[in-house]
Order: C-alpha cells, then structure tokens, then sequence
C-alpha cells in the first residue's frame, strides 16, 4: 500500500490545529511544539501541519514566503453543510459560497485557512473515468 499524509507549513501549530478541529472535527493524534497530525474519527491521516522554519526542509524555512501556490487542499465530505456552518463561527471569509460545481456535478464551497491556504470543501465523492 502506498498512501500520502499532506503536510502543509504554518505559523502557529497550535491556532491552526484547534481552527481544523472546530471546522473539519478531526482531533490532533500527534500533538507538538513543531508538528501536528489531524486525523478524522476513524484515525485516518488528514492533514499534517508543520512549523515554519523548523527541521531545516527547503520548502518550510521562509515564512515570509507566499504559501499554498499551485496548491488546493480539496476536501470531500459527507458533512458539507455542517462544516459550511462551522466556518460561520470563525473570523475567515469564504471566498466562494455553496454553490453547484459543473464539472463535478457536486456541491462544493472555498475558503482560505489561517496561514492562507486554499481549501475546496465539497461532497463526498469518488472520481469517474
């Protein structure tokens, strides 16, 4: 088996954590000064965070750097309109609203996260060919 745990950079591991838990209800399986893994309830990987300049990884060291380009954190969801209400009691604007994707045929909503980053939160699905 091969799988990919996504790990993305953030200033403050802790803020960021908490924000994916309130919005997504993953919990931190991996709780660090420097690093956090979020798993959903089934303790599935969903998304690791890093901090900014630690560990020396070339793509982490500068935080001044604009993140998250040519990068979506697409997430699908079986709880489209309770996520959609959780972002509600957060201070970040959505960019784009529920609305219908064509291309998908699927619900899907966009927002960025607090470090910047761009998410795509829409329903659960699996691709066709």
């Amino acid at each position: 088996m091969t799988k990919i745990d996504p790990i993305i950079a953030v200033k403050n591991i802790k803020e960021s954590a908490l924000w994916y838990e309130k919005v997504f209800g993953w919990s931190n399986a991996h709780g660090g000064k420097n690093f956090a893994v979020l798993v959903d309830k089934g303790k599935t990987v969903m998304l690791c965070l890093h901090e900014w300049g630690t560990h020396e990884h070339p793509t982490m060291a500068d935080a001044t750097t604009v993140v998250g380009n040519g990068l979506i954190l697409y997430i699908k969801t079986d709880d489209l309109l309770m996520i959609r209400e959780n972002i509600k009691k957060t201070a970040l604007p959505i960019e784009q609203d529920i609305h219908l994707n064509l291309n998908a045929n699927k619900k899907e909503f966009s927002l960025r996260d607090l470090d910047g980053y761009y998410l795509i939160v829409t329903e659960l699905h699996e691709y066709k060919s």
